[in-house]
């Protein structure tokens, strides 16, 4: 069956991009009008699914005006690069800390190789490709995208990572969140965190989320749809940070082996999910968003940096840049 893009609200039509050969992962945002704009690109290995749709909706190689990514992760705006060679009209708006890793993704593709493995890494998101300096445009906190009859305000929202941000849609009070509430798995009603290595901020994450509740009337969630009760959306995304976050705290005050910690972070998901879901589901499913060892790794991190700066008599407080690069989810 062809993808197409189905209405979710006033003049925002959502497109399921088929992530890892799989329905309800991953969406990117068509914003109709007189500047036709896309939120999120995809990952490259899903741009031919996300070209097709889009010429479907009539739009040829002038006519999409902007493609606004909330962070740079490859299953985000992997794809830019791709969609840019056949819309090339379109610029690409970005958080300025991230704009280099699409100008040049090497260090971001070399990051998610080691997370996934290469073979892994190129069958869930391909191949990234550059994307000109002179198309990238840079955004930072309370910027305003102006597409036309409507517009996008920035929301720096770090916490998943350092140049994560959330749009605010000035037509609908929408809130594109990216990754910054973590994942909503609808036909289960399940939320999961997204705190991967190396640039996990929990604390930056629950601000994130406070300041997405103060401005949303729905959730536009990229993993995966729109909530309609962003309060309660957000309120039970920052709960189950709370919860890993803890749990994590706890374990590696005892140990620094991910695997411990990974399979009782597992265990734990396991159960929050059955009592979410009433029943069972797959969690291996979910990897290609992030898995629960990466998040066990990005806790870990976080919380064995905490400690070292607590030891050394600062204050704790951190931005996890990380000389990896960035990960991918």
């Amino acid at each position: 069956m062809e993808a197409a893009f189905v209405p979710v609200a006033d003049g925002i039509q959502m497109l399921d991009t088929g992530l890892a050969g799989q329905a309800e992962l991953n969406a990117v945002y068509l914003l109709t009008g007189d500047e036709p704009t896309l939120v999120e690109s995809g990952p490259a290995a899903d741009a031919p699914r996300v070209v097709a749709a889009l010429e479907r909706r009539g739009l040829g190689p002038q006519d999409l005006a902007h493609v606004v990514v909330t962070h740079i992760h490859l299953d985000h705006a992997g794809g830019a690069g791709v969609l840019l060679q056949r819309f090339t009209a379109a610029d690409v708006w970005v958080h300025e800390r991230g704009a280099p890793h699409l100008e040049d993704p090497g260090r971001l593709v070399a990051s998610t190789a080691r997370t996934y493995g290469e073979a892994r890494m190129r069958t869930f998101f391909g191949t990234p490709s550059p994307v000109a300096p002179d198309r990238i445009r840079t955004v930072a906190d309370r910027d305003v995208i102006a597409l036309g009859r409507r517009s996008l305000e920035v929301m720096h929202t770090p916490g998943h990572a350092s140049h994560h941000v959330a749009l605010v849609d000035d037509v609908t009070g929408g809130v594109f969140t990216g990754e910054a509430v973590g994942s909503h798995l609808p036909w289960v009603d399940v939320y999961r965190p997204a705190l991967p290595p190396p640039e996990v901020d929990v604390e930056a994450a629950l601000t994130s989320i406070d300041r997405i509740r103060d401005r949303a009337t729905t959730l536009l969630t990229s993993h995966f749809g729109p909530v309609a009760d962003a309060a309660e959306g957000c309120d039970r995304a920052a709960e189950r940070v709370r919860a890993w976050s803890e749990t994590v705290r706890r374990l590696s005050a005892a140990t620094e082996d991910v695997e411990v910690i990974t399979a009782a972070l597992r265990a734990q998901a396991a159960a929050e999910h059955l009592a979410d879901a009433g029943e069972a589901i797959d969690l291996e499913r979910y990897d290609a968003l992030g898995s629960i060892r990466m998040n066990a790794a990005g806790l870990e991190r976080y919380w064995r940096k905490r400690h070292e700066a607590e030891q050394a008599g600062t204050d704790g407080a951190q931005t996890q840049t990380g000389s990896d690069g960035p990960q991918a989810s």
